[in-house]
């Protein structure tokens, strides 16, 4: 998490370090569970654009909270800093390598919950960060696919657009129920929002295979079963977390008596950009 003047007035941002998540998104995933309950009883979880892991630490502090033995695959293409009860992956999740890795830590099983909290460096053009961004959600679809047990969850970030109803369609062709949720934790004026996919069961004809990470096939594959399915579908949208819970887009006042104490982040970047000219200052060659 970054210290701009905009994360300081953020009261998910003080939040997240006060209670010890790496970042503000841990309470997205926490709003979207309360209202979905998708993590009970669940013992496989797959977490993809994982770093720098607040979602994982969720998934870790609920799933190994009561002493269940759940395995957690959280995948990146960054590293991802040590979580008690987690398997970090560093891999790219178009890599054919990276869903054969994730089988094989899961034994041969199924997962019981796939979820992307991954978004591209937005650009301020609209319908190229839709675009990529919808690409990147295909990716992360390729593996859920090709993961999950029939009856699974599949949870992803989504930037709502113009056609953002042909991606609902595509969606409802594999799941039973798909709905779109906004949690009070990401701000009012952002595109952002997250598409819950429940019920894993796509139609007869479907095979995960023909899903091929190399070239990425899914638009053609979901497009041809979704001109047979006729209409685009209309997800129902959900706000989640309760009114008495902070309001992304408000500005709150420290509680009377609290001092104004400019918190550090719970985990460092484990490979920023400027590593090598601080190690380079650390060495005393940086002049």
């Amino acid at each position: 998490m970054g210290k701009c003047s905009k994360d300081k007035r953020d009261i998910y941002y003080r939040k997240a370090k006060e209670e010890g998540w790496r970042a503000r998104s841990a309470f997205k995933l926490l709003q979207l569970d309360s209202e979905f309950h998708f993590l009970e009883n669940v013992t496989r979880v797959v977490d993809l654009c994982a770093a720098p892991g607040s979602w994982s630490q969720v998934l870790s502090r609920k799933l190994t909270e009561n002493g269940s033995d759940a395995t957690i695959v959280s995948v990146d293409l960054q590293p991802i800093a040590p979580l008690p009860g987690v398997i970090t992956l560093q891999a790219d999740i178009t890599h054919p390598s990276t869903l054969t890795n994730i089988r094989k830590l899961f034994g041969g099983g199924l997962a019981d919950f796939v979820c992307s909290d991954g978004a591209p460096d937005v650009t301020g053009l609209h319908d190229l960060d839709e675009y990529i961004q919808g690409q990147l959600l295909l990716s992360a679809l390729t593996l859920a696919t090709n993961l999950l047990k029939e009856g699974g969850t599949f949870v992803a970030k989504i930037f709502r657009g113009r056609d953002v109803d042909l991606l609902y369609s595509q969606m409802s062709l594999l799941f039973d129920t798909v709905t779109c949720a906004k949690p009070r934790s990401s701000r009012a004026s952002s595109l952002e929002a997250f598409i819950v996919c429940e019920g894993y069961r796509p139609r007869p004809g479907w095979q995960p295979d023909s899903l091929r990470l190399k070239d990425i096939a899914v638009p053609k594959n979901l497009d041809h079963f979704a001109s047979e399915a006729g209409e685009r579908t209309v997800a129902p949208f959900i706000a989640c977390g309760d009114l008495s819970e902070y309001d992304a887009d408000a500005t709150y006042s420290l509680e009377h008596g609290v001092a104004n104490v400019s918190l550090d982040p719970v985990q460092s970047p484990t490979a920023p950009p400027y590593k090598r000219a601080l190690e380079m200052k650390r060495n005393g060659t940086l002049r």
